[in-house]
């Protein structure tokens, strides 16, 4: 592995900015003509950020939003997804990134639940706005416009000043009853881990002079918005990509001169898999972090030896802010002990698994995983129960099976909850099951996660037909495209004849789950 090539005492750390507001008047007025975001050949500066969502902040005041008041946005990667941001951070707005790759029904829900006021919309999804079965906001405004739109305001600033604790992000996350959540997140979610890691002097993940980050997860995750925020903070450029391809990716870590990159595993395997790729492509790349779901033994083995530079990786939800717990570049041992470990907390974060009663267990014990730390959500928007369900006295009740050992290794061994994981995305069996329940040939559905080589996880759908029916998987598959993002749509139907369930009428998914789970000791993948 090739030895860093600046000592660790230059990471780039400002302990005084401690909201997006002052990260840009930091940057704008101590490295004004540094470049900030790269994307598809055109730069923006530190001062072009600071100017153009300056004027854009002025632009949502004329428009009459006001402090609270959502903002969502539609579109691929570029330049205005950022200054979009920091404008909703000078104006008190809040951001809601809206998933492109969703359905018309699934961006109305989105919309209508966050009461977005304004949308900035790219051309190419207007079809989808178009096509929802709810009437949009109020404003919208085309991407291919918004230069135009905040022409003629003034580069100065609002002069709304946030608070770590004010409100600037709403992400959607799917939910156990079908319908996605909205996840508050302060500005502080995106100072946290940065300042716990820099209070040890740690460097699992470091931000260091010259540094040029990919941002290879979208900015409607949580981890592609926590990885572009943590490069911003500090100073360092990023690099946007308008949506994953394996083969620009390369190519942009090559010609840029890239030296961090915030990935998926599944992004890895495509990228390493390309044709004619060499560690020639990768010389300049000093980290990489992956998250969102494991990273098998073979693909890592195979990742350091052709990126040949550290790895981290990170662990948490987008109720945890993104990451809570890390597995550092030391750990990253092809065959070691702790290459099953989710990692280590940060400081500043602690951990602990409880039983069912809600009981602390002991380490080696497996139970349900819970976090606290101060990068934690403020609350799902608009659910005060589910709230309460998840976020109970600063702790974040993750619905992952796990347990803890020793030395503090956080182990995820199974789901509490019945998510899969697909890609980094979560998805849950209800809103499948909903949607295959509305078909007039389906009696019954259940939908679980089997594993899957190069997605981690994919979806698989059992269903019960209909009396004197039986679908076919073409017609399921047929009926759901328009209801679903294509990431949760089934790989395979499976026709049975009842749902197994308990004595209470629980159904048993376990039952239908473990079959392919069989030869994993995780059943997570």
């Amino acid at each position: 592995m090739r030895t860093p090539t600046q000592p660790v005492r230059n990471r780039l750390h400002h302990p005084e900015l401690t909201t997006l507001v002052q990260t840009a008047r930091f940057h704008a007025g101590r490295q004004p003509a540094a470049p900030a975001v790269l994307c598809e050949g055109r730069t923006l500066t530190y001062a072009d950020l600071h100017g153009a969502s300056n004027r854009l902040a002025h632009a949502l005041r004329a428009a009459g939003l006001t402090e609270g008041d959502r903002v969502a946005y539609l579109g691929k990667e570029s330049e205005h997804y950022y200054e979009v941001l920091f404008a909703c951070a000078k104006t008190g707005t809040v951001l809601v990134p809206v998933n492109w790759r969703l359905t018309a029904p699934e961006v109305s829900h989105i919309l209508q639940d966050s009461g977005t006021r304004l949308l900035f919309l790219e051309e190419e999804f207007a079809p989808i706005v178009g096509g929802m079965p709810t009437a949009p906001p109020e404003t919208v405004v085309g991407l291919g416009s918004i230069v135009a739109w905040r022409a003629g305001h003034p580069d100065t600033e609002t002069g709304f000043e946030a608070t770590p604790d004010t409100p600037v992000a709403q992400l959607y996350t799917s939910g156990t009853t079908g319908l996605p959540k909205g996840v508050v997140l302060a500005h502080r979610s995106f100072f946290a881990i940065r300042d716990a890691l820099a209070a040890e002097g740690l460097d699992w993940i470091d931000w260091r002079p010259g540094d040029i980050a990919l941002v290879g997860i979208p900015g409607f995750h949580v981890g592609g918005l926590w990885w572009a925020t943590q490069n911003l903070n500090a100073g360092t450029t990023i690099v946007a990509m308008r949506a994953f391809a394996a083969r620009q990716a390369v190519d942009l870590v090559r010609d840029l001169g890239v030296t961090t990159a915030c990935v998926v595993p599944a992004m890895l395997r495509m990228m390493l898999t390309e044709p004619g790729v060499t560690t020639g492509d990768f010389t300049t790349l000093r980290k990489t972090v992956y998250g969102g779901s494991p990273i098998s033994e073979a693909l890592l083995e195979k990742s350091l030896a052709v990126l040949d530079c550290e790895f981290a990786q990170i662990y948490g939800l987008t109720e945890t802010g993104n990451t809570a717990v890390c597995l550092p570049p030391a750990a990253h041992v092809p065959g070691g002990p702790l290459m099953q470990a989710a990692g280590r907390p940060y400081p500043r974060v602690r951990v602990k698994v409880i039983d069912e009663q809600g009981r602390e267990l002991p380490p080696g014990a497996v139970g349900e995983v819970c976090l606290h730390t101060p990068a934690r959500m403020t609350e799902y928007w608009g659910l005060p129960g589910k709230t309460a369900e998840t976020l109970v006295d600063g702790w974040i009740h993750t619905g992952d099976a796990g347990y803890v050992d020793e030395d503090g290794y956080v182990f995820i061994r199974d789901r509490v909850k019945d998510v899969i994981l697909v890609a980094g995305e979560n998805v849950y069996p209800a809103e499948i099951e909903n949607a295959l329940e509305s078909h007039p040939l389906v009696a019954e559905a259940v939908v679980v996660g089997t594993p899957d080589e190069r997605w981690g996880e994919q979806v698989h759908a059992f269903v019960v037909p209909a009396p004197g029916q039986r679908p076919s998987s073409r017609e399921l598959h047929t009926f759901l495209v328009p209801r679903l993002a294509a990431f949760k749509l089934p790989s395979r139907y499976e026709v049975i004849d009842h749902v197994p369930r308990n004595p209470s009428g629980k159904i048993l998914r376990r039952e239908l789950r473990d079959r392919f789970w069989s030869d994993s000791a995780r059943k997570v993948n």
